[in-house]
């Protein structure tokens, strides 16, 4: 069975494992506190060109989300995403369990864009009962989208000065952002990345952590954020196990080499459907990959390939999404390719 479902399918990266039965006796504090996660916290700043950012590693990826969003809002206060937003389709209400309401706007192939949240903003406050209503605290991206697509840094500009005229942090979710980084659609650099925004994640779990990922401030992180974190079930208390991770994909490299695997192995995967003429739904630069199957090509695939639905078309035929990981082998996509000239 060949499997393009997701990826964090794999545990994780063999220099990480191998670290953790190096370090396994080793008796260091709890909760962060470590020399692991400190020389992890300085690796982050390191390569983000960020000296004086705070550095926190929480558990998971909808957990980080709910606490970020939490700490950075008043109860008061919502949070602007689009429609296809991870927090706003996928973590099953998360945020607005913490108090927070979503506040979507229109995706366009998964990203927001400036002047309509620009719009939504003066139209919220020019109605005389804006005080009766969920006040827009902050905007949340994803970095890529949930269809693997990016934001240019003009995209990125453009919405970061939206956020300063109406005073909003904008926090970006980089729960694949290894992924994103390392396409060849790319015109960002973490460094630059890091400086248009007032929080960012570094995902782990899905770029070869067994767990885990990065909340990096580039100024100052909201007030008892440790707590913050800890109220929401995202603190470890082993958090060595976290620090280990880090430390060692910010070393050499190695973050940015594995997530370059999966984008090139992603790449193939569409030239693979192109040359097959099966349309893409979307043009992902990233390692998902949203090919549009007939249903008899679905079905020559079952049993033997491992992929998601993702969504129906009115003419019967079904997104699909293929996802690459950091691990995938070049084997995989051969594979595929040889079930593919068989149908």
């Amino acid at each position: 069975m060949i499997s393009f479902t997701c990826d964090y399918n794999e545990g994780a990266h063999p220099l990480i494992l191998k670290r953790l039965a190096e370090t396994n006796f080793t008796q260091e504090p709890g909760y962060g506190e470590d020399s692991f996660s400190e020389s992890a916290r300085e690796k982050v700043r390191a390569a983000a060109g960020l000296p004086e950012a705070e550095v926190f590693f929480l558990v998971g990826g909808t957990q980080t989300n709910a606490t970020v969003i939490d700490a950075m809002l008043h109860g008061y206060e919502g949070v602007i995403a689009a429609q296809t937003g991870h927090i706003a389709v996928h973590e099953a209400g998360a945020v607005e369990a913490s108090g927070h309401k979503v506040l979507t706007l229109p995706a366009h192939e998964g990203k927001i864009v400036a002047a309509e949240l620009q719009a939504y903003l003066e139209s919220f406050y020019a109605d005389a009962a804006w005080p009766h209503m969920v006040c827009p605290g902050m905007v949340y991206i994803s970095f890529p989208t949930e269809y693997g697509t990016l934001y240019s840094k003009e995209e990125l500009t453009r919405i970061r000065a939206v956020c300063r005229k109406y005073r909003l942090p904008l926090f970006i979710d980089g729960a694949r952002l290894g992924y994103g980084l390392c396409s060849d659609a790319c015109d960002l650099t973490l460094q630059e990345l890091a400086r248009l925004c007032d929080a960012f994640t570094i995902g782990g779990t899905k770029v070869g952590a067994l767990c885990g990922e990065a909340v990096v401030f580039p100024e100052k992180a909201p007030g008892h954020f440790f707590t913050t974190v800890k109220r929401h079930g995202a603190l470890l208390a082993k958090g060595r196990l976290l620090g280990i991770q880090f430390e060692t994909l910010f070393t050499d490299g190695l973050y940015f080499a594995i997530s370059r695997n999966a984008v090139q192995r992603a790449m193939e995967l569409k030239e693979l459907f192109l040359q097959k003429g099966i349309p893409m739904y979307i043009d992902s630069p990233t390692n998902q990959q949203f090919p549009v199957l007939t249903q008899t090509q679905m079905d020559s695939l079952k049993g033997q390939v491992q992929f998601e639905q993702w969504e129906r078309l009115p003419d019967g035929r079904c997104v699909t999404r293929f996802a690459t990981s950091w691990a995938t082998p070049e084997e995989s996509v051969d594979a595929l390719a040889r079930l593919f000239s068989k149908i």
